[in-house]
This record gives C-alpha cells, structure tokens and sequence, in this order.
C-alpha cells in the first residue's frame, strides 16, 4: 500500500497560499475527509485561516441526507458549522447568483468513482461555468480515481447531453476530478480561474486500495470499490426493467429478474468467455426498487482480475442476454431518468441511441465492443495531455 496526501490535506497544510483573505463556498458531500476521516466542512469552518461562507451538496446532500434520485431539498443551516447551505441537486443544479454573492473562491472537493454516468463530476462542472460568469476562483482538491486509468465504452454523442453525459467521454474515462477539470475547462470551453490541488505520492495506474486514501462511499449505492469496479458496466441496467441489485447487500454487483432462470443466465454468460469475471447463479428479493419484494433471479459478478476485467461490455452482455433469453419480458425502463424526459433512461445513460439499436438487432457481444474502438482511441489521445500523474 502507498501513502499519498490528498488534494484536502495539501490544501490544508497551507490554505492560505490559496485563499489568503477569501470568502470560501465548499462544495462537499459525505465522501470529502481527510485521513482521519475528518470531513472537510468542519476542517474549513475551525481552520483560523480558512472563512466558510457557504457549503454546498451534490446529489445526496453534504452529509448523504437523500437516498435516491430526483429527490430535491432546499437550503438549510448545516447543523454542525451553521454555515448556509444550498443544494445543487433539484430545482437548482449550478450555484445562483444569490448563493455566491458571499463567495469568493470555490472549491470542490468530492470523491468520484471514474464512470461518466455519476452526476459528481457535472455538478463540478456547473459549478465552474457559475464560477467563470460570476469571475470567482475555482479549486479542485484532487482524490483517486478508484478503478485506475483504463478506459472503456463508446464517446456520447452529440445531442445525447444531460446531468449525467455533458461531453463526449467513454463511460470509464480513467481520470482524476482534478485532470477531468482542467479537461473540461480547456477542452470544453468554460474557462473559469482554475486551480488544481494535486495529490502527493499517487500515480495514474493506482487503483484505491494501492493507497492509503480514505474511503467513504460517495453515494448510499456505491459502498466499496468492488462495486465502483463494475458500476462502469451495471449502471446500464438502470435504464431497464431489470434489478441492478439496489435494495440488497450487493447493488450493482447482482442483477436479476422475476421471470429469469439463476442458472441459464450464468451458464449463457459464461460461455461469452468475457476476460476475468465468473458469472455465479444467484436468486434475491431487493427490499427497495425495482422489482420490491419479488424473488429475482439472476447472476452475482465475480471479478476474477480487475486489470483484465472489462466492465463495461460485461454489463451490456447481460441485458443483451436477457433481452435474448427473455424477450417476452424485458423491458426498457421509461422516462424520466435524472431529469430528462424526453429520452429512454437507457439511450440517456449510453449517451446514444446505436447501443440499445444493436441489442435490439441482435449485434454482438463482441461486435458491439468493436465498435467502440475508435471511440476509445480518440479519447485516450484527448485526454493525454490533461493527465497530471
């Protein structure tokens, strides 16, 4: 295991090379704490040379107070700092005007989980163009991307932009928030002041637990890194009928169906000889979500080497499958899905409409990862010279 610092505890070692004499609005949620797994609220509000103005939360609140989505709440004094604090998940997702006229300097500090469907990443990003049309500073404290620097799956495409694919990235983008940063404010053209605390002691082929960072799960279905290494390929499952796990012990590790066959699945799932998992037959009832209450039948993914392993094509081969298997009954799920209306939550998730066209047509497993080659290529060009480690 190798020690790092984090982007906070770089930041806190000498905030006033940062914000000397600045009013500060935090962007924080449950996962932002040091070491000591002390959270970066109360670091900011008792540091002498640190002013705490304003604190706001991402999708499940500064202190992980929402379960779900679309869920909205409103302002509020953080009990702990009394500190005003505004939600950018819900009727409001960039800060306003109002919520910055106390503000000078913004910084972000949110752990991310490397998978362009997490609305993390794009909450920052609204918070740069607010920060870029109201000229105020903003800094990003820098955390691992837990699952390492592969990248995997098809660029969204043009037209397919909502809150959780705003720019053209495969779905495992293999970056830092701070390298993800400076790529959408260069890249992408929000051109904001932008300030990037790095870590110290980290590299870009670490995974999490190659280091010593703290974990705390970012949102209540992302409890462990075993999740966050096939979330890049189940968060797909979202946009069906079939039960991505929520309301189990395993979500996004377990999928299932009412009216599936445990065995046939993961027999069928086997013999696709995907690199490095083993799909087990396993049967749960979720206590919450799709499919409450109901026996489902279904797999348990086993990674067997996370550096071989490919999440992604290994989520879409099990809704191709059981779309095959059981096409009398499967479903795609029906809007909304995070706001978007107009849209399939599975198109919104892929960022195109051609996957859900080519399971439909019956493609191929392996055809269907051929075809994002290029896509692949382009992006680990792009991305080349934004990557800081």
């Amino acid at each position: 295991m190798n020690k790092i610092a984090i982007g906070l505890e770089k930041f806190l070692a000498d905030p006033g090379r940062y914000v000397k004499g600045a009013r500060v609005g935090l962007i924080c949620n449950p996962s932002s704490v040091d070491h000591a797994y002390k959270h970066a609220a109360d670091h900011f509000h008792n540091h002498p040379e640190i002013k705490l103005t304003a604190l706001f939360g991402p999708q499940h609140g500064i202190r992980g107070e929402t379960q779900d989505n679309m869920i909205e709440w409103e302002g509020f004094l953080d009990s702990r700092t009394g500190v005003m604090t505004y939600s950018l998940y819900g009727k409001v997702r960039r800060p306003t005007e109002e919520m910055l006229k106390d503000v000078d300097v913004l910084v972000f500090d949110v752990q991310d989980v490397g998978t362009r469907v997490y609305t993390f990443i794009y909450t920052m990003a609204l918070a740069m163009e607010a920060a870029a049309g109201a000229g105020k500073k903003f800094i990003v404290l820098d955390r691992p991307n837990p699952i390492g620097q592969a990248l995997e799956g098809n660029l969204l495409t043009k037209g397919h932009e909502s809150f959780v694919g705003m720019y053209p990235m495969p779905m495992r983008h293999g970056m830092t928030v701070c390298e993800l940063a400076q790529m959408f404010n260069q890249e992408f053209g929000i051109g904001c002041e932008l300030e990037l605390v790095r870590m110290e002691g980290y590299r870009q082929d670490f995974w999490l637990d190659d280091t010593d960072a703290p974990w705390v799960l970012p949102s209540p279905n992302m409890p462990t890194l075993d999740t966050a290494t096939v979330y890049p390929g189940t968060v797909y499952i979202e946009g069906t009928r079939i039960s991505e796990g929520r309301g189990t012990t395993r979500p996004f590790e377990i999928i299932g169906v009412p009216y599936g066959d445990a065995f046939e699945l993961a027999e069928a799932l086997n013999k696709l000889n995907l690199p490095a998992v083993y799909f087990r037959p396993h049967s749960f009832i979720p206590t919450f979500q799709k499919h409450s209450g109901k026996m489902c039948h279904g797999v348990q993914i086993h990674v067997l080497d996370r550096n071989q392993f490919k999440p992604v094509i290994t989520g879409i081969a099990t809704i191709k499958l059981i779309h095959d298997l059981y096409g009398n009954d499967f479903e795609w799920q029906s809007a909304p899905y995070e706001y978007v209306y107009d849209r399939l939550p599975f198109d919104v998730i892929a960022g195109e409409t051609r996957l859900r066209e080519q399971i439909e047509a019956g493609v191929s497993v392996d055809e269907i990862a051929r075809s994002w080659e290029a896509d692949e290529r382009s992006f680990a060009q792009s991305r080349s010279k934004y990557l800081i480690y």
